[in-house]
């Protein structure tokens, strides 16, 4: 090979390595360029989300929020932030209190035994029911089911104090009342589906209305207080014209049927 040939191959030699060096030299230059692009984006991906974190957090819940709202009396309620809640003839004697949690798996267990008798003896004008609603059970259990259930009551009780008393019953059922664990109740459709059950309330555009847009949520948190300040530490408790209602011989609200008649029976005479 001539010294002339060998000159150009190294030269020609030179110049690709060049041409490679330039090539990896840019590309290094993109994939810098490439990886601080996408730092910034994360960066502004993570202070987005942590700024959408915070504002959600400090965002009020409907629950916290229904702390502040005014509070919608529900017509058929009477007293302080129509928190009195009476249901039977104006002319009955004796009014029985009724202080239960929807919940409550007791108080489910005593509705179903003894509902349909308070129904009747209500309508008969032995006793009117005054009803103390409490939502504990979204203390211990978690949830909030019980606030939402007596919201919903509340909505019931609007249209009429039979459809108060009515729709009570219906989530105390056996079909209806979920495991105390298992927050049905939170669910606003599901308290509709259960409310179709009464006709009063079946298809009723005004009560789900209501019920889906918490009307009566600063209600049900102020007749929630007002179990709290009674001094009730369970339910179901009964009381007579303010005096206990137990079965005879114990602390313990009247369950069985028998039971509850007895304890009424007495009570009535008092």
């Amino acid at each position: 090979m001539s010294a002339r040939n060998n000159q150009a191959n190294k030269q020609a030699a030179r110049e690709r390595l060049r041409i490679e060096r330039e090539r990896q030299a840019k590309k290094d230059r993109t994939k810098r360029q490439l990886v601080v692009a996408g730092s910034v984006v994360a960066v502004l991906a993570i202070a987005g989300g942590v700024g959408y974190g915070v504002i959600q957090a400090n965002k009020p819940k409907a629950w916290e929020a229904a702390k502040e709202a005014p509070v919608t009396k529900p017509a058929n309620s009477s007293g302080e932030n129509g928190t009195t809640v009476v249901v039977g003839k104006a002319d009955a004697k004796k009014t029985l209190e009724l202080y239960e949690d929807p919940r409550c798996p007791s108080c489910a267990a005593f509705e179903q035994a003894n509902g349909e008798q308070i129904k009747k003896d209500v309508e008969a004008g032995k006793y009117k029911v005054q009803y103390i609603g409490a939502t504990f059970i979204d203390n211990m259990a978690g949830g909030e089911g019980s606030k939402n259930a007596t919201s919903a009551l509340g909505a019931a009780l609007n249209v009429s104090p039979d459809a108060f008393l009515s729709f009570k019953g219906a989530l105390y059922t056996q079909n209806n009342h979920p495991d105390e664990r298992e927050d049905k109740f939170a669910d606003d459709n599901y308290l509709i589906k259960v409310a179709d059950q009464i006709p009063a309330l079946k298809g009723n555009k005004k009560f789900q209305d209501a019920v889906k847009a918490g009307t009566y949520d600063a209600w049900a948190l102020k007749m929630s207080d007002k179990f709290n300040d009674s001094g009730i530490k369970g339910t179901p408790t009964l009381k007579m014209d303010g005096k206990p209602v137990v079965k005879e011989g114990t602390e313990a609200a009247p369950m069985a049927p028998a039971d509850f008649q007895a304890a009424m029976e007495k009570a009535l005479k008092g």
